[in-house]
């Protein structure tokens, strides 16, 4: 009698046991799973603001042409009718300057190992360090010399697309209600219009 009683206290004890350590195992997952949904999250909100940090310090390359008589001058407001990012289109600019050069849409992979970037708009001839008097052709291998975006500086780039054209450096509040975009390098005549009076 006592011996079926201890086997069976025994086997009550083994299987409480092992309930407890699955459980505890279960949790540790869920744990890990949540702790890798935070860092994916954070991930993602960072690649975000590094993509929506479209500021710069306003210098340009030296030898790039002031335009003669752009449509905007320094200065002047216009419209944003297309925008690189969501935030852009149909804000209103203020022209902090305007260059007359080939524009270029380049697909690349940054240098800091990130995702490859396509058909970004837009990065200018004197931002090419092989540029020279001719402009490039679609499917030209480049090397970048803009920091427009992380990893963009040396980063070898394809020209996807080349436009002669006047580019304008842009000051503007996104229409999200973010910060103040001060110097955004570039955008094209034909991604402006003129403000209604």
């Amino acid at each position: 009698m006592n011996k079926k009683l201890l086997t069976g206290l025994t086997f009550l004890l083994f299987l409480a046991l092992v309930t407890a350590c699955s459980s505890s195992e279960e949790g540790n997952e869920e744990t890990n799973g949540n702790e890798n949904t935070e860092s994916s999250e954070e991930t993602e909100s960072n690649e975000e603001s590094d993509e929506m940090d479209h500021s710069s310090s306003g210098e340009v390359p030296e030898d790039l042409e002031e335009a003669e008589n752009p449509t905007y001058e320094v200065g002047s407001k216009a419209l944003i009718t297309e925008g690189h990012m969501a935030e852009m289109e149909g804000a209103e600019a203020t022209i902090s300057g305007a260059f007359h050069t080939v524009a270029y849409v380049v697909s690349y992979d940054p240098t800091n190992g990130g995702e490859r970037v396509t058909d970004h708009k837009w990065v200018i001839h004197e931002e090419i360090e092989e540029a020279g008097e001719e402009s490039f052709k679609e499917g030209d291998e480049v090397t970048l010399n803009a920091s427009h975006m992380e990893g963009m500086d040396g980063a070898t780039a394809t020209i996807d697309s080349a436009e002669e054209t006047t580019v304008y450096m842009v000051d503007f509040e996104p229409t999200d209600g973010g910060e103040k975009i001060t110097n955004h390098k570039w955008v094209t005549e034909s991604e402006l219009s003129a403000t209604e009076e």
